[in-house]
């Protein structure tokens, strides 16, 4: 069987997997973003709370997927709950770096005027500076969905949802008559999936931000 009968006879499964491997990427990115906004608000403003966000987010990303996903199985299980965290994890550094540059890049006078025309502290944060920095916190995000949709193929180790089994299953199975189709498969098609994503990241990029601060 060559790899396009393959596909073919296992189209609905694959198509699941792929499903599967996008929505987890995806929400944990997502998750990961709100955390990461959240600390890098926190932290900005102080140079030694910005380096040490900085810091233990690039800890956490220096732990071997394997080793980690093996630290969280015996608290968390086998499954989806174990490769949300670890994804998670993984997506904080290019999201809280980001989101520390941005708010930091954001000119002192522009928030100073916000300020001089009623706005409070909260509003000025929001309406003002969040909205100058979304170009960098977007692009942390587009940067830490890239990680995640490699990083998801490994947490098949755990049990996890998506394209991983397939890639396991093929390196497990090594020799066995359906095992480079089915490595190939899942491989491929994280792939195809990254760069449909990142494909999504330039269109949100268009319509989200003013050509202005494009340029």
């Amino acid at each position: 069987m060559n790899l396009f009968e393959y596909i073919s006879d296992r189209w609905d499964k694959l198509y699941l997997e792929a499903l599967l491997h996008v929505s987890v990427v995806v929400q944990c990115t997502i998750l990961a973003a709100v955390i990461g906004v959240l600390v890098g608000v926190a932290v900005y403003r102080s140079p030694v709370g910005s380096a040490v966000a900085t810091a233990l987010a690039s800890t956490i990303l220096t732990v071997p997927s394997f080793a980690l996903l093996g630290l969280l199985i015996p608290l968390s299980g086998l499954g989806s709950t174990t490769t949300v965290i670890a994804l998670v994890l993984y997506a904080l550094l290019p999201i809280v770096r980001n989101t520390i540059v941005g708010l930091s890049a954001v000119d002192p006078a522009i928030s100073d005027a916000a300020r001089g025309i009623g706005m409070s502290r909260l509003g000025v944060l929001a309406r003002v500076e969040l909205r100058l920095a979304w170009p960098a916190v977007l692009a942390g995000m587009r940067v830490a969905t890239q990680m995640l949709m490699g990083i998801a193929v490994i947490a098949a180790y755990a049990k996890g949802p998506g394209l991983g089994g397939e890639v396991f299953s093929g390196l497990t199975n090594a020799g066995s008559t359906n095992s480079l189709n089915q490595a190939l498969t899942g491989t491929v098609g994280v792939v195809i999936l990254a760069l449909v994503l990142d494909g999504i990241y330039v269109l949100i990029n268009r319509f989200t931000v003013s050509r202005g601060v494009r340029g």
